[in-house]
């Protein structure tokens, strides 16, 4: 069991884990969110070879599409 911060929040997990099977299991859509991971924002081919440990510190933000007519 792993502990760490995503959002915010304390999480705990069964193991470590890439932030892409992270995202999946979460049912969150890669190509829709941006991921920092320990202060360090991720590009989107980075997911699958970066695992989440022990004391991690996760931000993840879905970008939302929108602005002025």
């Amino acid at each position: 069991m792993i502990t760490l911060n995503i959002n915010g929040k304390t999480r705990s997990l069964p193991e470590e884990t890439s932030i892409a099977r992270f995202l999946a299991d979460n049912g969150i859509e890669a190509r829709i969110v941006a991921v920092e991971h320990n202060g360090m924002v991720l590009r989107r081919e980075q997911f699958p070879e970066v695992v989440l440990r022990e004391g991690d510190t996760v931000e993840i933000v879905r970008m939302i599409g929108g602005g002025q007519g």
